[in-house]
């Protein structure tokens, strides 16, 4: 049994769809999967305004930080919070805005042929052991739909827009990713 169902959705990820998406360019395969790292507002956990935020659903006016992100139109495929949950935004088989310019290995336009998936997190603090066991398992998922996803094809926001984005940061262990 696929842990995706035929339109891109992961049987165990609770759906929160996102209306920013759109198609990717044929014939692009996904072989990259790309770390990122948020929080809503800044340093503050489990509000839920960051699933809101990728459904387009955020209220602009309940902190003051939102006023600098109205105008962004962003998604991830997956987000994966504090606890560990895995939340899906957008099907795996849709392109996603989580990497915005962008390039890896001399190729631009990562959203085409990436899988994004953000931990709610920040520079400063650790990320939690039920998030690398979440990200752990999910990376080892996609490999079925997408087997190129080997260890040298997972990265780090950063890695793809160097100088411009810091995510998922100092405190984000790949060791204990490699270890889940």
């Amino acid at each position: 049994m696929s842990l995706f169902d035929a339109q891109g959705w992961h049987g165990a990820a609770r759906r929160a769809p996102s209306p920013f998406f759109d198609e990717r360019p044929p014939p692009v395969a996904v072989d990259l999967l790309v770390v990122h790292a948020i929080s809503l507002p800044p340093d503050t956990f489990g509000s839920g305004d960051v699933q809101r935020f990728f459904m387009g659903e955020l209220d602009f006016d309940r902190h003051p930080y939102y006023d600098g992100i109205r105008h962004l139109r962003v998604s991830a495929h997956f987000f994966i919070p504090r606890d560990g949950a895995l939340w899906q935004h957008v099907s795996i088989f849709q392109r996603a805005w989580h990497a915005g310019q962008s390039q890896w290995e001399g190729r631009s336009a990562c959203n085409d042929y990436s899988v994004g998936v953000e931990l709610e997190g920040t520079a400063t603090l650790p990320f939690t052991p039920e998030q690398y066991r979440t990200l752990g398992q999910l990376w080892r998922d996609l490999q079925t739909p997408f087997p190129a996803l080997g260890r040298e094809r997972v990265v780090g926001h950063s890695d793809i827009a160097p100088g411009r984005k810091w995510d998922p940061g100092p405190c984000f262990s790949w060791q204990t990713l490699w270890e889940e």
